[in-house]
């Protein structure tokens, strides 16, 4: 049994259709079913659907065998037990440094509100600043509005809800795709079955970038 960790939203649409490029297609519908683990056309593939912030943890723990998870959610949870074998270069965004616009650098210590506590920590010390961090849920353009912070970190796609907020990036800090990622152990005990959705994946990304005219 082969069990595939998924989250609903941006993520599952867009993987589906790399997943049936593979063969690979969910028998309940995701949108109306609310089952949360969906068969699929394979007696021995099941699509375990949690909280995309959960997906590693289900990896690496081996309650799913593989998962397809931001590179902001991955980058938090720090990747222990899991490989990372594909790009499957959908979701696309990037996390960003964010704050009023034209606001002077500030020379105080200052803080960031955020739900990425441990790669905002990161980042801001291999910068050599020392900064309060915040961690937020939801809603984090709110913070710098009413003085809770002096920025955000936080994902950005067509910044939107940053300009309505009267918000601007500030700094880059990744570029954020989805990945497949492979619990250490499946990749041997499952080898062939983990191997084949790999290639197949692989296949479907390069055609997704070079369609046939």
């Amino acid at each position: 049994m082969l069990k595939i960790a998924l989250s609903k939203g941006r993520i599952f649409k867009e993987t589906l259709p790399l997943l049936a490029q593979a063969g690979i297609e969910p028998i309940d519908d995701p949108e109306t079913s609310r089952k949360l683990i969906l068969d699929t056309n394979h007696d021995d593939v099941k699509l375990v659907i949690i909280r995309a912030t959960d997906v590693p943890t289900y990896v690496e723990y081996g309650a799913a065998d593989v998962g397809v998870a931001g590179k902001d959610v991955l980058l938090e949870h720090g990747g222990n037990g899991l490989y990372e074998p594909v790009d499957l270069q959908i979701a696309r965004c990037r996390l960003m440094v964010a704050g009023p616009k034209n606001a002077p650098p500030l020379r105080r210590r200052y803080r960031i509100a955020t739900k990425y506590v441990k790669t905002t920590q990161s980042y801001y010390a291999e910068k050599g600043e020392q900064v309060e961090v915040i961690k937020l849920y939801g809603s984090m353009e709110l913070a710098p509005l009413v003085g809770l912070a002096d920025r955000i970190v936080d994902v950005v796609d067509t910044g939107n809800t940053l300009r309505a907020n009267g918000l601007a990036p500030l700094e880059p800090i990744a570029d954020i795709s989805s990945r497949l990622i492979v619990n250490k152990a499946a990749m041997k005990m499952k080898h062939a079955q983990v191997k084949s959705l790999i290639q197949q994946l692989q296949v479907a990304v390069e055609r997704q970038k070079n369609p046939i005219s």
